[in-house]
């Protein structure tokens, strides 16, 4: 039998009704109760590191986590993290950039409603992840939620209620878990051993544009972080002209230590700031990354992990177009 360390940080699949609404409540132990057939086929072993609501996760967490992985990671067969949804894609594409090339599965999983209710789907979804955390052919970070198996990378939470909460962006899942059975569509080459990075910089902000803002708003940006991502529209388009004063701003930080990425607020296939003027312009001026089909979580967590390692323009360019767990694709 397989060796499985639980990881549990709290989220909806642990939670408990109070007077304000639910609050994360249940140990890993308790959680696993509910789910007894889990004990047939692996062994299991459970620490809890925090107990919190996910929209409270923070970087240091995320630190925390890839400890915890690294301090047990001889010990154990894979990882099972029990996290709430909200931020689930961000902790996923973070341990992505803090534990590479795991040829030991790293498998998050969570719930729409807590475990204890009836019609909740918690209990499934943790079946699935320990069942995919034993299997031969699992590897890496991964999300595993309502059958899906989605690259720790390429997941984002899509529904807010619904069970099939999450999907994987503009790539295929890994594999699909029907009626307790693994169905695998893409094999991720298993490395040696892993590699870990447990340094952070928190200073990543995300300026999502919206017609009529003012550069003001982005030197603001600048000011408080070390790195924004610039959200534009369609496929990276970036307002022109007096009115909106983009362009002195950027060139005023220019030389400064500051890095700028810029993405799309398009939810699907990626940006491509050749296509317009008021994409190709921009990138022609300034020394700006581009994130292509990059999500959200997957570019802001990336930048943490890069600005954490190195401040050398250069070196952030060369590992920011770095393939890393399905991360850049096409």
């Amino acid at each position: 039998m397989k060796k499985i360390l639980l990881i549990a940080t709290g989220g909806t699949i642990a939670s408990k009704s109070g007077d304000m609404g639910l609050k994360p409540h249940m140990d890993s132990a308790y959680m696993l109760d509910y789910v007894p057939e889990i004990r047939s086929f692996c062994k299991v072993d459970g620490v809890q590191p925090y107990n919190i609501d996910s929209t409270n996760i923070t970087p240091k967490h995320w630190v925390e986590l890839a400890t915890v992985i690294r301090d047990n990671y001889a010990d154990y067969d894979g990882f099972v993290i029990c996290h709430g949804t909200d931020t689930m894609a961000y902790t996923a594409a973070a341990l992505s950039y803090m534990v590479q090339h795991s040829p030991k599965p790293i498998v998050l999983t969570g719930s729409q409603k807590p475990i204890h209710r009836e019609d909740t789907d918690a209990r499934i979804n943790l079946r699935d992840s320990f069942l995919y955390a034993t299997s031969d052919g699992a590897a890496d970070v991964v999300i595993v939620f309502q059958g899906k198996v989605i690259a720790g990378t390429r997941a984002k939470k899509i529904r807010t209620k619904s069970y099939n909460a999450f999907d994987s962006m503009d790539f295929p899942v890994l594999a699909n878990i029907r009626d307790g059975r693994i169905i695998q569509y893409i094999q991720t080459p298993k490395a040696a051993a892993p590699e870990f990075y447990l340094n952070l910089d928190e200073r990543v902000g995300v300026l999502t544009l919206t017609p009529g803002m003012k550069g003001e708003v982005l030197d603001m940006y600048f000011r408080c972080y070390t790195a924004v991502v610039l959200s534009g529209y369609g496929t990276g388009g970036i307002p022109e002209g007096e009115y909106y004063g983009f362009y002195d701003v950027i060139q005023s930080w220019e030389g400064k230590g500051k890095t700028l990425a810029v993405t799309t607020q398009v939810q699907h296939e990626g940006s491509d700031m050749d296509v317009y003027q008021v994409g190709r312009g921009w990138k022609n001026r300034f020394d700006l990354l581009e994130g292509y089909n990059l999500t959200y979580e997957a570019i802001t967590t990336k930048l943490m992990w890069i600005l954490g390692l190195t401040s050398d323009d250069n070196e952030i360019r060369k590992l920011f177009y770095k393939n890393i767990n399905y991360d850049l694709i096409g």
